[in-house]
């Protein structure tokens, strides 16, 4: 009989405290739409030179990684599809491969990948070293709200910027995939575009887009929420940092396989 409250401790404990981490992120995610959203409309406004300051961060230092990746990936899907398409005489559907697979998947996940690792990570460091040195607890006694001064700004720039470096991944992927095409299977530049704008429909782009949306999101709160609950120091933030890069990666995907099932459940 001794192993029933056992086996219903080991379940119990971790979906409390499952329940409990869940309770806390809705929490946060409810307070940065109020402060993002609702607040400016009563005229508590926006923190907007910060927001500016934060896309240079998260969006224009990411563009050099984020190009250079987008590139080499579509230089690979080209010439990994050539290789099989060869045998059937269809290498101009190289085209059609490359600007798909880019735009419906590749683009807006490595991208929100590689800006997870730039900056989700450093939103987690950079609030987790003002919880630890008790800087979050001098903004509030000074009357500031912390979601509103710290969190918002930081989720605006990624809701902005992570769309646009979809797009300029977008852009570039498709630019490796015809360069290897000039260059090795002989597909002159006009059948190339044309291809590829025969092959691409707006729900192509519109999904990426979306998907890279809901990253952002995913990423902002994500980093927050491990940086508001850091514990232990500095060995404390960086655990933190870890974890919110570990978790936001794996929502990430797990988000993306959820869109891509309700985008083209009827292909």
């Amino acid at each position: 009989m001794a192993l029933v409250p056992k086996l219903f401790g080991r379940i119990g404990r971790p979906t409390l405290s499952f329940l409990e981490q869940l309770g806390k992120v809705t929490n946060l995610a409810s307070q940065t739409f109020y402060w993002t959203f609702v607040a400016p409309f009563k005229g508590k406004g926006l923190r907007w030179k910060s927001t500016v300051e934060q896309m240079v961060r998260m969006g224009f230092e990411s563009l050099p990684i984020v190009i250079t990746i987008s590139f080499f990936v579509g230089l690979i899907i080209a010439m990994q599809s050539a290789y099989q398409l060869k045998q059937f005489g269809a290498t101009i559907y190289v085209a059609d491969l490359v600007a798909v697979s880019i735009l419906r998947e590749l683009s807006p996940l490595l991208t929100a990948i590689v800006v997870t690792g730039r900056s989700g990570s450093a939103i987690a460091a950079e609030i987790g070293t003002m919880k630890v040195s008790e800087e979050i607890d001098a903004l509030q006694t000074m009357g500031f709200n912390p979601i509103k001064f710290l969190v918002v700004p930081k989720t605006l720039a990624l809701l902005i910027m992570l769309p646009m470096l979809t797009i300029i991944s977008d852009f570039v992927g498709i630019l490796g995939g015809y360069i290897i095409s000039m260059a090795s299977l002989q597909i002159t530049s006009a059948r190339f575009i044309n291809q590829t704008i025969a092959a691409l429909t707006f729900r192509d782009l519109s999904s990426g887009l979306v998907k890279s949306f809901f990253f952002a999101l995913i990423i902002s709160k994500i980093g927050a929420y491990e940086g508001f609950n850091v514990e232990g120091g500095a060995e404390g933030v960086g655990k933190s940092t870890t974890r919110s890069v570990v978790a936001s990666i794996f929502l990430i995907i797990a988000a993306d396989v959820f869109f891509t099932a309700l985008f083209f459940s009827s292909f």
